[in-house]
């Protein structure tokens, strides 16, 4: 992996071009009719967070495995209700917006051609792409997703924070281990611990019955971090409610496999890509074609101006 020291910005991709396909109208089309709303949506995100934050280096992160079979297969529900077509020999079908679907190799052509470094590795999501980035970086991180998980990452001493995206990505949630604590009652490296006990309905994840976010983090102020929470269940002297107690050893099945599933993977085998911030397009005879083929005007040139600077 090269480019590895100066400040990286990792893009949660798909997070992001979601967002914009849900915030800029579909009336923004190609000049053939066809909707391109989460394209340029995207450039304006990017154009907006290069102004806003100056990295030196900058990745999309992509979902090469939106539902990995290896988290599935400790949790069936992980995921399971966003599954438009299951497959047997590779990546299930998310179910995406009709007009969305085929954007993505639209902005994965346009980011090529860009000379941004885009990254997805078989068999992962995007947020273990971001998670082993994170941990390889010299440098501090921002990693800019709409996805609440990734908040397990933020480490003040090594300058790693979430950009959260609040209203488009004009107005962001710097999320540092300060805001954590003060949101959830716990830093960064809790918060994977937190999410299991609590659940994530959107993730499909159960979490344990009865453990709300106020009792995962009373817990874990308690104990420490979710073995410490389990060595406190067979402890007759932990202070633990019988109710507390009962629910936390009923489910300890879920407990033994969820932090796998929960956890982004620190350890993917990332491709040797350049991850400097590009000054020039990389392929600027293929940019332009994409740009009259699908109708990239304004924001496009906006962000080619900005890099140049």
């Amino acid at each position: 992996m090269r480019g590895v020291t100066g400040r990286l910005m990792l893009l949660d991709t798909a997070s992001l071009y979601f967002r914009a396909y849900f915030g800029v109208p579909d009336s923004v089309k190609a000049p053939d009719g066809t909707p391109v709303n989460a394209v340029r949506g995207l450039l304006d995100f990017i154009d907006r967070l290069v102004k806003d934050h100056r990295p030196d280096l900058l990745v999309a992160c992509m979902d090469a495995d939106w539902r990995p079979h290896w988290r599935v297969d400790l949790i069936p529900s992980y995921k399971a209700h966003r599954v438009a077509e299951e497959h047997e020999a590779g990546p299930d079908e998310e179910e995406v917006p009709d007009t969305l679907s085929p954007q993505v190799p639209v902005i994965e052509d346009v980011l090529d051609a860009l000379g941004i470094a885009r990254v997805g590795v078989e068999g992962y999501e995007a947020d273990d792409v971001i998670g082993t980035f994170t941990t390889r970086a010299a440098g501090p991180v921002d990693i800019v997703t709409g996805d609440r998980d990734l908040y397990q990452l933020v480490d003040d001493a090594r300058g790693v924070r979430v950009l959260y995206p609040l209203k488009g990505v004009g107005t962001l949630q710097m999320t540092d281990e300060a805001l954590l604590r003060e949101k959830y009652g716990v830093d960064g490296s809790g918060y994977a611990d937190l999410a299991l006990l609590r659940g994530d309905p959107s993730d499909g994840l159960p979490g344990v019955p009865g453990i709300g976010e106020k009792t995962a983090a009373k817990l874990l102020a308690e104990f420490g971090n979710l073995d410490g929470i389990m060595a406190a269940v067979d402890d007759p002297k932990a202070r633990l409610t019988p109710s507390q107690r009962k629910r936390l050893d009923e489910a300890r099945p879920y407990v033994s496999v969820a932090p796998k599933v929960v956890r982004v993977a620190t350890d993917v085998p990332l491709p040797d890509v350049d991850t400097t911030l590009p000054h020039a397009p990389r392929d600027p005879a293929g940019l332009d074609r994409l740009a009259m083929r699908w109708g990239l005007g304004g924001s496009l040139h906006r962000l080619l101006t900005t890099l140049e600077a």
